[in-house]
């Protein structure tokens, strides 16, 4: 009992360190607060837990587009410009985070070629901003996070002027992924932009990435230290309801409709098209509802492919409001995350820490082998499936609905808790960074 007091002291007195160090942040990245999914929920959460710990947080980002892929109200109107804002994290608190808005191309039907284009976009319009940050008080830590990777040259030409640590977090190998599915055709593009992310990689103090199977991919390619930085939940918003088949009815469901739910991104490598595969084989259980949840540019895509299918079992919402968003992830029986196979090892699925941490089912694209694999295995968290195939979709859908599936339900809120709570994972980072 002394040693775990004696831990908690020490827990405590590192805080009390940090917090007091008054630290200062530059973050760099194009998907920011208010997003509602991905990667800008993550850098709007990861950038409210800093400033709660005492840094002086400053953000150069983009106008919110994503998921919808055109920028949002209210700042639709403001977005041709630049604009400046501060966001207080408590209303009690006067360490404010400074927020610099940056016009940028968001294109509506994106490709392969419009990405770069939104991604070199933002890196050159930031640069303004960048340039006037330069003449103030100097930054300890500037902070990227990929994708887009470009961000990345602006973190190194402000350390290269005012010095402090370059700090280079990778969500998604986005490169590899965009070679990989195809989605960059020129192999000379693809070469270059590899040559720019080996020079960045060179350049940071610290690397970070998600997951263990992303670092070993890391390490593989440039041979340099990689810090674990997993993505996280706050399991105190995203929790277990009892009444959840009550929930359905909310949704427009019957209480007895079994609802296997897609949410999240509408796009390529996501490959949703297995769902209208294999939809039709479950027509006679009139109760199975497959449900695609969200937005993208090849939704309507799929829509028009259920539809010529005549699966009048699959079902298109779109993305709920953040603050039903607990109560509709807990409606659900099942959930699907789903990838390509070129994308399924390089790609960690943001969207598993909610659907774990409400104690959800999850059907999951993970290769034999992978760290994903490997983790709903050994902790019994969901079905495992192969990426791109049919028959194992099938037999994983199956599988569910003649399981008892509640060891799963009471696993997925345990893992969340003991290895996903934003509160364990964000000050173990901020000792990487001290």
């Amino acid at each position: 009992m002394d040693l775990i007091n004696c831990i908690t002291k020490l827990n405590s007195f590192a805080m009390e360190l940090l917090s007091s160090s008054k630290k200062r942040i530059l973050f760099i990245g194009g998907n920011y607060y208010p997003e509602p999914t991905g990667i800008g929920k993550y850098n709007g959460e990861m950038i409210d837990q800093l400033a709660n710990f005492g840094y002086q947080c400053t953000v150069i980002t983009s106008f919110p587009y994503y998921p919808y892929w055109q920028v949002q109200k209210p700042y639709a109107k403001y977005s041709y410009w630049f604009k400046h804002e501060k966001k207080s994290v408590h209303p009690s608190d006067d360490n404010c985070i400074d927020i610099y808005r940056c016009p940028q191309y968001v294109p509506t039907r994106p490709t392969g070629l419009r990405r770069m284009l939104l991604d070199f976009s933002f890196c050159c319009t930031s640069l303004v901003t960048i340039f006037k940050l330069i003449f103030s008080k100097k930054f300890d830590y500037v902070f990227t996070v990929v994708p887009g990777f470009p961000a990345g040259i602006l973190g190194v030409f402000y350390k290269r002027i005012k010095g402090g640590k370059f700090i280079y977090h990778i969500q998604d190998l986005q490169i590899d992924a965009a070679n990989d599915l195809n989605i960059i055709k020129s192999k000379f593009i693809v070469r270059v932009l590899l040559k720019m992310e080996k020079y960045l990689l060179k350049n940071a103090d610290i690397v970070s990435s998600i997951s263990q199977g992303m670092i070993k991919k890391i390490k593989n390619k440039y041979n340099r230290e990689v810090i674990l930085f997993p993505n996280w939940v706050d399991t105190n918003d995203f929790y277990p309801i009892t009444d959840a088949e009550n929930q359905k009815k909310a949704f427009g469901f019957k209480v007895t409709d079994k609802v296997i739910l897609y949410s999240g991104a509408i796009g390529e490598k996501q490959g949703l098209e297995i769902i209208i595969e294999i939809a039709p084989y479950f027509k006679g259980n009139t109760d199975l509802k497959f449900v695609i949840c969200g937005s993208g540019p090849y939704k309507d895509k799929l829509q028009q492919a259920a539809l010529s299918k005549g699966c009048d079992n699959i079902i298109f919402l779109p993305i709920q409001p953040v603050d039903k968003l607990n109560l509709f992830l807990n409606m659900a029986d099942a959930h699907l995350v789903l990838q390509k196979q070129n994308a399924a090892d390089l790609v960690m699925p943001s969207k598993l820490t909610t659907i774990f941490s409400v104690g959800g089912v999850a059907i999951v694209s993970a290769s034999t082998g992978s760290t994903l694999h490997d983790i709903l295995v050994a902790h019994k968290l969901g079905f495992p499936i192969e990426p791109d195939c049919k028959e194992s979709l099938l037999k994983a859908v199956t599988s569910f609905l003649q399981s008892d599936v509640e060891v799963f339900k009471v696993n997925a809120r345990e893992y969340a808790e003991t290895h996903l709570s934003v509160d364990k994972i964000i000050p173990n980072y901020l000792r990487h960074l001290q």
